[in-house]
């Protein structure tokens, strides 16, 4: 099994502190009879890939620039065109304030299914397939689009801009700000949104670009296991929440994982992928003695340590 888990650290003094109380038992008894494997990937957070996307990619055996990983593609990969460059739409909440504009989480709206509906519907005008568009609403927030203009434009992951200042993150090319500004004028003054400001609910006020272009990898292997109960907590910065995920996956998975590891079952794998880094360990071959004598001896590795260097 290969067990990965994205948001499994953040920056910053409520990361750390969280870090520092988190009691992961099973994850500090797994990592001394792993060995890291491969190269460390990604930067720092500042990226427009996160180091899960580029953990994703690597598996996927993909290649490209900061940006320009066609994520939107994999989420239909199976039943798109490989030929054509898709990217991903995300209907948000932009919040203006005196010194800057924040994206909200996509959750913050509480869109309905008739809702999102209704919007995309609203804005197909813009992606006409008369003029070589095509369009795919998966889910209330995750509506796909695919144009041969959209191939190899720069873009930064959805999950780099929420409850941030989204100005470093604004997209560079110009047929993404087109696409942005003409769907923000759209859905200013949309009937919906007038209603929805009615009742009290946040207006969807614009859309985030993400992910364009041809997906030119291959399927995830089969035994590559993700958990992404830490994803929510995070963005949401509901430490409380992200620190209890993270004891229940230590419980869970990573307990299914270290149970593997000792009995010195071929394949065990892990990656932790944070803000800044993704890194996996891998078994190695140990003697039957050595074998013995950890299982006796029970190290514990830094969690805290581990997790912050992500």
């Amino acid at each position: 099994m290969h067990l990965m888990i994205p948001h499994a650290s953040a920056v910053g003094e409520a990361a750390n502190h969280t870090l520092g109380e988190l009691n992961l038992p099973h994850l500090a008894q797994l990592l001394p009879l792993l060995a890291p494997s491969g190269p460390v990937l990604g930067s720092d957070e500042y990226s427009f890939n996160t180091p899960f996307e580029l953990a994703l990619a690597q598996l996927r055996g993909c290649q490209a620039a900061d940006g320009c990983l066609a994520t939107a593609a994999w989420s239909l990969q199976e039943r798109l065109a490989a030929s054509t460059a898709w990217a991903l739409l995300t209907p948000i909440h932009l919040s203006v304030g005196s010194d800057q504009i924040t994206a909200l989480p996509p959750q913050a709206l509480a869109l309905t299914e008739a809702e999102s509906r209704a919007l995309f519907k609203s804005l197909s005008e813009l992606w006409l397939d008369t003029e070589g568009w095509a369009s795919q609403w998966l889910g209330p927030y995750q509506w796909l689009i695919a144009h041969p203009s959209l191939a190899d434009l720069r873009s930064a992951s959805l999950e780099r801009v929420l409850q941030r200042n989204v100005d470093i993150w604004m997209p560079e090319a110009r047929r993404l700000r087109s696409l942005q500004n003409e769907v923000q004028m759209l859905l200013h003054g949309h009937p919906l949104n007038e209603a929805r400001e009615a009742a009290g609910a946040l207006p969807v006020n614009s859309v985030w670009i993400s992910g364009c272009g041809v997906n030119r990898g291959g399927p995830l292997p089969t035994d590559l296991q993700i958990e992404e109960a830490l994803r929510e907590p995070l963005l949401a910065g509901d430490w409380q929440a992200w620190s209890q995920a993270w004891v229940e996956l230590d419980s869970g998975p990573v307990a299914a994982l270290l149970a593997q590891a000792r009995r010195g079952d071929a394949g065990p794998r892990l990656t932790l992928c944070g803000e800044r880094h993704a890194r996996t360990w891998t078994l190695q071959p140990r003697p039957r003695l050595q074998r013995f004598w950890q299982s006796m001896s029970t190290p514990r590795a830094d969690t805290a340590k581990t997790l912050g260097a992500l």
